[in-house]
């Protein structure tokens, strides 16, 4: 009977699921092996290692796989640590709690490019900021801070758009542990501390890694906040893969997707290890 009732939980499965793996499937299957040379768009198709040989020697491909891996973990760390005092702040309704909830979710309902854009006309050279600073004193004029070199325009506008989501799926986490097993805690002398290291972040652990791991996979891999507000000097893996595409070099193309895939999945199963590594002291 159990075998007969898997199959047919796989069967109710099998024409949304089969069709979604079936998708991705194909899509990993040709940038693949368009990475190996083969489906090659310009020339003969067969087995090659020539394509990711030279792109591994390639300076701009170095520097776009370290650029884009900043920016996603630093997104996540900062927009999760940002996050989880204010749901711990708002686990429980006070007067205002709502008001305070929605504005802080408000970003969410803001589409990135017009986040981005908002973003450029404040620290333009002749932004609002640069106004400010010259108007209180503390500039004697307009400074550049439009597309800087360390990507922190990326960041700010990364961890805006991206705490809101954090905060959304911390807060449910957080209001599911009980008042008694703090009010207990509290009763044998645990401080505030204590409490959120042996209570509350183990309880709310798994929210903290899923927030930690689609945050940084949605900053390793965006591309609108990069051609915007990203540094002039250097490119995320996004936009490198797009320039080598609009040239009409897909294999190049191919091996920059694949690596940005195998980085992402590789790096948000680490941030998720070691945040249960901080959290436990150990792997369990």
């Amino acid at each position: 009977m159990d075998w007969r009732k898997s199959a047919q939980v796989v069967l109710l499965l099998l024409p949304g699921l089969g069709l979604i793996l079936a998708m991705i499937g194909s899509v990993l299957y040709i940038a693949v092996a368009q990475s190996f040379g083969y489906y090659n768009l310009t020339g003969e198709s067969g087995f090659s290692v020539e394509f990711w040989e030279s792109m591994l020697d390639r300076k701009i491909y170095n520097r776009s796989w370290r650029y884009s891996l900043y920016i996603g973990f630093f997104s996540a760390i900062i927009s999760v640590a940002l996050a989880y005092p204010l749901a711990i702040w708002l686990r429980r309704p006070f007067a205002g709690s709502d008001v305070i909830g929605a504005l802080l979710k408000a970003p969410l309902l803001v589409h990135g490019l017009v986040a981005a854009f908002l973003f450029i006309n404040v620290v333009s050279y002749n932004g609002i900021f640069n106004q400010f600073m010259q108007g209180i004193g503390l500039w004697d004029g307009p400074r550049r801070l439009q597309n800087d070199q360390n990507g922190f325009g990326v960041l700010i506008l990364q961890v805006w758009k991206q705490m809101p989501f954090a905060l959304l799926i911390m807060i449910g986490s957080v209001q599911a542990i009980s008042d008694d097993v703090l009010d207990a805690a509290r009763d044998l002398g645990a401080g505030a501390f204590t409490r959120f290291r042996r209570i509350i972040a183990p309880l709310s652990l798994s929210a903290m890694q899923a927030a930690l791991v689609i945050i940084f996979m949605g900053a390793v891999a965006d591309f609108s906040f990069q051609v915007i507000a990203g540094p002039t000097n250097r490119q995320s893996l996004a936009q490198l893969m797009v320039f080598f595409k609009e040239n009409g070099q897909w294999n190049d193309a191919a091996v920059v997707g694949v690596t940005l895939m195998v980085l992402a999945l590789l790096c948000a199963g680490l941030l998720a290890l070691t945040a249960r590594i901080i959290v436990y002291g150990r792997i369990r």
